[in-house]
This record gives C-alpha cells, sequence and structure tokens, in this order.
C-alpha cells in the first residue's frame, strides 16, 4: 500500500481522519496557523499542524487552510469569516491537545450542531427512498412503475406461469 509510507502513515487513513474533533461553523473560510520550525514554545504548535491539520482539512472541506512557517515570533492561529472578520488565537506554549479543546470551544460547532446536521444528512427526504418511514411506501406508487400484484393483476408476459409453460 503506497500511502502507508512516509512519516506517521496513520495520519492518512480513513479512521484517523473521520476522528478528528474539529468541525469549524460555517462562517469560517480561511484558517491560517503560524507557527516556527525552532523554539519550546512552538512545539505544541508544530504538533497541532503534525497530528491535526489533516483532521480539520478532511473534516472541513470548504475551509482553505494556511500554514505559514518562520514568519512570527509567537504561534497562533487566524480564522477569516465570509463577512470578511477575523479572529485571533493565540496558541503559545499550549499543548496540541490544549490547542484543540480551545478551537472546538471557539471556532468549532457544537455537538448539538454536529448531531442535528448528521439526522438531517440522513432524513428520508429523497424521492428514491421507498418502504417504511418514508413518503412512498412502494415502488408501485411512483408514475411509471407497475403496479402491485396484489392490486392489479400483472400481464401475462411478466408471470413465470405463462412465460416458461410449454407451448
Amino acid at each position: 500500500m503506497p500511502f502507508m509510507k512516509g512519516r506517521e502513515p496513520i495520519r492518512r487513513t480513513l479512521k484517523y481522519l473521520n476522528a478528528g474533533k474539529l468541525v469549524l461553523k460555517d462562517k469560517v473560510r480561511i484558517f491560517s496557523v503560524n507557527y516556527n520550525t525552532y523554539g519550546n514554545h512552538h512545539a505544541g504548535a508544530r504538533d497541532f499542524v503534525f497530528w491535526n491539520i489533516p483532521q480539520i482539512q478532511f473534516r472541513n472541506p470548504d475551509v482553505q487552510v494556511i500554514t505559514l512557517k518562520n514568519m512570527t515570533p509567537s504561534p497562533f492561529v487566524r480564522c477569516y469569516f465570509d463577512d470578511g472578520r477575523d479572529i485571533l488565537i493565540d496558541i503559545d506554549t499550549r499543548n496540541r491537545d490544549e490547542i484543540i479543546e480551545h478551537l472546538v470551544k471557539v471556532v468549532g460547532k457544537t455537538r448539538e450542531q454536529l448531531v442535528a446536521e448528521a439526522r438531517l444528512a440522513e432524513s428520508k427526504d429523497n424521492p428514491a427512498n421507498f418502504g417504511y418511514g418514508c413518503e412512498r411506501h412502494c415502488i408501485c406508487e411512483i408514475p411509471g412503475q407497475v403496479s402491485c400484484p396484489g392490486t392489479v393483476p400483472l400481464p401475462e408476459q411478466m408471470r413465470g406461469k405463462f412465460k416458461f409453460a410449454p407451448k
């Protein structure tokens, strides 16, 4: 498997990517992380970028994620919103778990929002669905489909009794 090569290939598995805690609010358009590749107070930011940025990118496909290295004296996260505002979050001397918990509180969706969105995603509004709990009980209710044989008899050419009978 070619994707299991390199540093910590577990980061590229679907199970790991789906396990990300941070799902950004719908208003966030750009998520940027500024940090240095050296210095002890940047260690948490480096670990956060290495371990959690792939999860954030996977869970938020409509958000542009940018990492800027060696451009700032102290590490920070800046989120740009769709109305032009931005928010600056200081992550100096924090470890990656503290960073992710703080980001979930500040720019992440709540558990209730995630549960409601999951419920809406699996809703039965699709007209192709039929059966119990759906809009249509049977496929025969869709125009152009063959009616149920219990209500209207099938044409003889569609019944096995007449189709396979010796002539």
